[in-house]
């Protein structure tokens, strides 16, 4: 018996297009550079692609010397975190087809830490604020199985569990960027986390570490590390959380 068989669809039927985009890199190599500079790159892109796909091709196919960190490539390591048409955001999670491509798009690093190469921060003053805070459970008991929590309970620190420890925030806030002593939106949202978590009984030493005149108090609500956060965390509304709790003396 014959069979019939379907005509084979066009080749053009749903192509995505490409289309040349520039993007304008800020470089700094410290072994030959005196200071930063920018240099431009054109790279054929689609719409699906993502920004850090157009920093993998210039590496991979122009210059192999650009610098940036990444690892997931989906929003989760937080290592791609850059300044991008001016604004934090992770590279992996920039949609190009969300810039406008008729212009260049302009990539640097984020603001407020050493710049060690390209896009590659010294992230070591990042990390030694949020040790500060001790981020870790704290609680004298031992359980012989799991330490039982409500639903309630476990609801009321949940947005802070989601930082992944990008610093979109914290190198966002213009008091971190001229005040290096500050703790910055990262650490007190860390600390925000183990402050409202009923099974910890650490609250207390939070508190009073963010009590300091680098703590909280420096905070000047411009909202902005709020609007980095790249996985949507209500950051200046936790710091005000922790505020009240301070001067309430509990959480």
């Amino acid at each position: 018996m014959a069979t019939a068989t379907a005509e084979a669809p066009s080749q053009d039927v749903g192509a995505v297009q490409a289309f040349t985009v520039t993007l304008i890199v800020r470089r700094f190599d410290p072994e030959k550079d005196a200071e930063p500079y920018w240099e431009d790159f054109d790279v054929e892109m689609y719409s699906t692609d993502r920004v850090l796909d157009a920093l993998h091709k210039i590496k991979w196919d122009q210059d192999g010397t650009l610098a940036f960190r990444r690892s997931c490539a989906h929003g989760i390591c937080g290592s791609d975190a850059m300044r991008i048409n001016g604004r934090n955001r992770l590279a992996c999670k920039t949609l190009i087809k969300d810039l406008d491509v008729t212009k260049p798009i302009y990539v640097e690093a984020i603001k407020g830490l050493p710049l060690e190469k390209d896009l590659i921060v010294d992230m070591e003053p990042f990390f030694e604020s949020y040790r500060a805070v001790q981020p870790f459970l704290i609680a004298s008991d031992k359980p012989e199985k799991e330490r039982i929590q409500s639903i309630e309970d476990r609801a009321r620190f949940d947005d802070t569990t989601k930082c992944i420890l990008c610093a979109a925030c914290t190198s966002s806030c213009p008091v971190f960027w001229t005040d290096g002593q500050y703790f910055g939106p990262a650490a007190i949202v860390n600390a925000h986390r183990f402050i409202f978590d009923s099974r910890d009984e650490a609250a207390q030493v939070r508190l009073d570490i963010l009590n300091d005149k680098e703590g909280v108090w420096r905070c000047r609500t411009t909202f902005n590390c709020s609007e980095a956060c790249p996985r949507g965390i209500e950051v200046t509304k936790a710091i005000a959380e922790v505020k009240q709790a301070i001067l309430s003396g509990k959480p």
